[in-house]
Parts: structure tokens; sequence; C-alpha cells
């Protein structure tokens, strides 16, 4: 059975993606359902864990994660998906913050959408060495 790679909640994955990434947060928290939930981990303690609930919560969140992110530099290394559900695989570089100016930061990012193909849930893990 083949996995498609371009349904419709990784279309609406890397439109969000997309947007955060070149700092643009509206397009970002348009693309949220209003109980949205987040978390993000990491097998490195330099990193906190973070679970935030609410549209306002996880923009405010994914603000200062993105500021950083030298606009235009992701790279989707892998996606996947269905009508609701999309995995993705990135790397991006970073222009400070907590990974450090010029590093490259890869990540995995699982969404699942809701009945109005807004973003319902996202599951982030990041990778980090050397921190």
């Amino acid at each position: 059975m083949s996995v498609p790679t371009d349904s419709p909640a990784v279309a609406v994955a890397r439109a969000h993606v997309e947007a955060w990434s070149n700092h643009d947060f509206d397009t970002a928290r348009h693309l949220l359902a209003d109980g949205v939930e987040v978390t993000a981990i990491s097998t490195n303690p330099a990193l906190p864990q973070t679970h935030l609930t609410g549209a306002d919560s996880y923009m405010a969140g994914l603000t200062a994660y993105a500021q950083p992110i030298v606009p235009g530099s992701v790279r989707i290394l892998a996606s996947t998906g269905d009508e609701r559900n999309a995995l993705l695989t990135m790397t991006m570089t970073m222009a400070g913050g907590p990974f450090g100016a010029g590093a490259t930061a890869p990540c995995a990012r699982l969404y699942v959408l809701d009945d109005d193909n807004k973003i319902k849930t996202e599951q982030v893990i990041f990778y980090v060495a050397g921190l």
C-alpha cells in the first residue's frame, strides 16, 4: 500500500511551516484550531519539554521559537499523511536562540486536523546535538 506524500493534512502542515518559518505569524495563527494542543520534546536536557493548550499560548511559544530561524531555510525532508493526519520531517538553519547561530535544527512534526481543517494537535520532536 502506498502512503500519500501530498494529502489535505500534509498541505495544511506545509502551509503552517511555510508561514511561521518565514515569520508570517498571522497566517500561522489562522491555520490553528482555537483549542490547539502542542507538545515539544527533545532528549537534550538543555531544551525544555513543552505542552501548551490554546492558540494564544501556542503562538507565544511558536513566535519565540521561530524568531531566530533564518527565513527561507526550512527544508522538508519527507512528508506523509491523509485527510486528517500529517507527518513532516525537516531541517532549518538558526540565526541564534537555544540552538546557536548557524546551527541546523532537524525536527519531526506530527499533526492532527479538526473537522474545519485547522491544526488541532501538533507533536514536535527536536534533535539537537552538542548542546
